[in-house]
């Protein structure tokens, strides 16, 4: 009896084990079907991945960095690594302007915190790079009407003393867009424009990535090091700090070379004259009602005749 009931479960399991195996061997060629749309899935899903990080980053710039979006203090020091690698490509130079008034450092018997750079009242201020407006507000002791951008690299760049704020807090603007006007509101002795790079609330010498001589920034990447970031700031003030203290002159500020006084286009010649785009115009519609072409529109705002203009653009055509 006992070796008929062992025969029996044997002949049982044996006829289990066959029954599954078809199952497992399908179910081996059903995961082996699937793989190369697995590989489509993880593409795809990369890309919303990537898709996701970009809206976060809009929202939210350095979030790494900075753990709060206040909208209350222009600057405010929060721990900050002891090396940071700064992105400076898809940079816009801030302004056309080549000529430092003043540079970072010691000054008057206090700390300057950023570079002055000549610009004439109502000139064109662009965003450094992609960010976020934090901050839009006027300082009458100070740096009168200015705006505060915090960017995906890590840095938050600040522009003072403007005539006209042309951007709102919260708006997602792009490297080259206009924010502002140049002018001389604030604590201030003459229409300049005043810019700040900070990281993690510290200011950062601008020299260090910015040559305003050249119209460039410094390289494709800066490295922050706090243990030689006093020697670099100093050399980057030697290289492309201010220069003697000659007189300058329009055409030395928007377009000219270091040296070069021949005044081309004296303020007097006229003014500067800027048109606000309204829902439905076009570079040729702007063009007509402002009596001129339209390739000198895009000559004086970085575009080009294919360019599509959205409403609230703010654009020079004088």
């Amino acid at each position: 009896m006992n070796l008929g009931k062992s025969i029996g479960k044997f002949f049982i399991t044996a006829l289990f084990a066959v029954s599954i195996l078809p199952i497992s061997v399908q179910a081996q060629d059903l995961l082996a079907r699937q793989a190369p749309i697995d590989r489509k899935m993880k593409a795809v899903d990369t890309l919303v991945l990537k898709s996701i990080v970009e809206r976060e980053q809009e929202q939210s710039p350095a979030a790494s960095l900075y753990h709060d979006w206040d909208n209350r203090y222009a600057h405010r020091r929060i721990e900050m690594p002891d090396t940071f690698k700064i992105d400076l490509r898809h940079f816009c130079m801030p302004t056309n302007s080549r000529v430092v008034t003043s540079n970072f450092g010691s000054r008057w018997g206090r700390q300057h915190k950023g570079l002055d750079i000549k610009v004439y009242i109502g000139d064109t201020i662009r965003a450094a790079f992609s960010g976020k407006v934090r901050i839009v507000r006027y300082e009458p002791g100070g740096y009168g009407k200015y705006i505060v951008i915090r960017h995906p690299n890590g840095l938050e760049t600040i522009y003072g003393h403007l005539s006209e704020q042309l951007v709102t807090e919260n708006e997602v603007v792009r490297a080259g867009e206009i924010i502002g006007l140049g002018g001389n509101t604030g604590r201030s002795t003459g229409s300049h424009l005043h810019f700040e790079t900070r990281l993690c609330g510290v200011a950062l010498n601008p020299a260090l990535m910015f040559d305003f001589r050249n119209q460039d920034v410094t390289g494709d990447f800066f490295v922050y090091n706090s243990s030689t970031y006093d020697e670099q700031s100093a050399e980057a003030t030697r290289l492309r700090g201010k220069v003697g203290n000659g007189g300058y002159t329009r055409d030395l500020v928007q377009d000219g070379e270091l040296g070069s006084y021949a005044n081309k286009h004296s303020a007097d010649k006229g003014e500067l004259l800027y048109h606000k785009v309204k829902a439905g115009e076009t570079l040729s519609s702007i063009a007509r009602q402002r009596g001129v072409t339209v390739e000198k529109i895009c000559s004086l705002n970085h575009l080009n005749t294919n360019s599509h203009v959205r409403p609230g653009m703010i654009l020079r055509y004088s």
